[in-house]
């Protein structure tokens, strides 16, 4: 069991990282890389949120839409339950954290339509992982946007003390660096089932 966990949040991490790999979070990823302050109060946002909504969701979709028939409303429920956190987390930042509050600006209200928070919680169902998998898979993709998220702010200060050509200032360069980051992260694919083989 302990294995399995190990593997679920190791490749949750590294080999299925839902921004390098699964382009899903695209929106914060860009927008909210430029300072890694900035994007480890990001990162740790998400976290709190995939864990939170994974907790509220799978309860809601394995004892109530599912032996209802309601399976359906799965994507409507969980916009719901996930719009709510973030309310939730926006108040609490807003009272306790302002100056995080004030830095994350209008990217914190994207994490409700922050389809990697949607993405896990509905992946979750789909691999039929059980309530304690599915909050190890979102603590790893959690972790995995948290460590992408930093990762490219290192990257994105580093490139723009390089003065890159006029052509490629700006967007070109940021979407150009973001695809190196990601390709970097596939050296990963094999490890993981090779390490816990």
């Amino acid at each position: 069991m302990v294995k399995t966990l190990l593997v679920i949040l190791l490749s949750s991490v590294l080999v299925n990282n839902y921004v390098l790999n699964k382009f899903l979070g695209i929106c914060p990823f860009l927008g909210v890389s430029k300072k890694v302050d900035q994007a480890t109060g990001m990162g740790l946002a998400v976290i709190f949120v995939m864990l939170v909504s994974t907790a509220a969701t799978w309860p809601i979709q394995t004892y109530l839409l599912d032996p209802n028939g309601l399976g359906y409303l799965q994507t409507i429920v969980f916009i719901l339950v996930i719009a709510s956190l973030v309310q939730f987390v926006e108040i609490v930042l807003k009272k306790y954290i302002p100056s995080l509050y004030r830095s994350l600006g209008v990217y914190l209200p994207l994490i409700t339509t922050n389809c990697a928070v949607l993405g896990v919680t509905i992946n979750n169902i789909k691999d039929e992982y059980s309530f304690l998998e599915s909050m190890v898979s979102s603590l790893g993709c959690g972790l995995g946007f948290l460590l992408a998220m930093v990762i490219f702010a290192g990257v994105r200060s580093k490139v723009e003390d390089a003065l890159p050509p006029k052509s490629f200032s700006g967007i070109p360069i940021t979407l150009i660096s973001a695809s190196i980051v990601s390709v970097a992260f596939y050296g990963f694919g094999g490890v993981i089932e090779k390490l816990f083989a």
